[in-house]
C-alpha cells in the first residue's frame, strides 16, 4: 500500500487496493451482532453499509430481507456479487456509494446495519445521523464498532483511533426525541489476533426510530 493510501484511508483507491491484495480481506461469515441483534426480526428492507464483501448481505437476503448493499470499493462489490451467487441469494442490490461524499443514502429502510466503520472523528456525529436518516419510521438502526478498550489488547493500534467509539458515543449523535435505545452495550468476544486468540470488546448501539 502506497504512502498515499495510508494518507487517505477512507479512499475508494484505498480500498479497491486492499481488496485487490488478497483474495479474501474477512472471514466470510456475518457478523455476530448483526446476527445476534436481527436473526428475531421480520424481514423488511434493509441497508448494509460498507458491505464489504457480502457475507453480512448474503445473511440478510438468505432470511428474506431485500437488501441494499453499498460500498465505496467496486472491488469489493463485484467480490459480494460473486459471493451472493455462490451461495445462491438472489435480489441484492449492489451499490457503489462514497460514504465520505456527504451524499444522501437512499431512505425508508426497515434496517439500517453498519459494522465496524472506519469514519473520521471530524464527522463521526455526522456521518451516524446520515445513517439514522436512512432509517424509516418503526425501523432499526444497528451501529457495531470497535471499543477503546481494545487498545489493551495491541489488536486495534495500526487502524487508529478513528475505529474506536463507546455506546455512548453513539448514542450522543442520534436525537433523543426521534430514537428508542433498545440497546447500547459492550458485550465482549473472542477474536483471533496474529498472536493467537484475544478478547475483544465490541462497541453496539441498536436503535428504533419513533414513528
Amino acid at each position: 500500500m502506497t504512502h498515499e493510501h495510508e494518507q487517505d484511508p477512507y479512499s475508494q483507491e484505498t480500498w479497491d487496493a486492499r481488496y485487490a491484495d488478497s483474495d479474501r480481506v474477512w472471514s466470510g461469515n456475518p457478523n455476530p451482532q448483526l446476527v445476534a441483534r436481527v436473526a428475531d426480526l421480520p424481514p423488511g428492507r434493509a441497508l448494509d453499509i460498507g458491505c464489504g464483501e457480502g457475507a453480512d448481505a448474503v445473511w440478510l437476503a438468505a432470511r428474506g430481507w431485500q437488501v441494499t448493499a453499498v460500498d465505496v470499493s467496486p472491488v469489493a462489490l463485484q467480490r459480494a456479487a460473486a459471493h451472493a451467487d455462490e451461495a445462491g441469494v438472489e435480489g441484492i442490490e449492489w451499490l457503489h456509494h462514497d460514504l465520505m461524499s456527504g451524499e444522501p443514502l437512499p431512505g425508508g429502510f426497515d434496517l439500517v446495519s453498519a459494522q465496524f466503520m472506519h469514519v473520521p472523528r471530524g464527522i463521526f456525529e455526522e456521518f451516524h445521523r446520515r445513517l439514522g436518516a436512512a432509517v424509516g419510521a418503526g425501523g432499526s438502526l444497528l451501529v457495531v464498532g470497535h471499543h477503546p478498550d481494545d487498545l489493551a489488547t495491541g489488536v486495534r493500534r495500526p487502524h487508529g483511533h478513528d475505529l474506536l467509539s463507546t455506546p455512548a458515543q453513539m448514542v450522543a449523535a442520534l436525537d433523543p426525541a426521534e430514537w428508542d435505545v433498545v440497546v447500547a452495550d459492550a458485550p465482549t468476544r473472542e477474536h483471533h489476533g496474529p498472536d493467537g486468540p484475544v478478547t475483544v470488546r465490541d462497541s453496539v448501539l441498536h436503535a428504533v426510530r419513533r414513528a
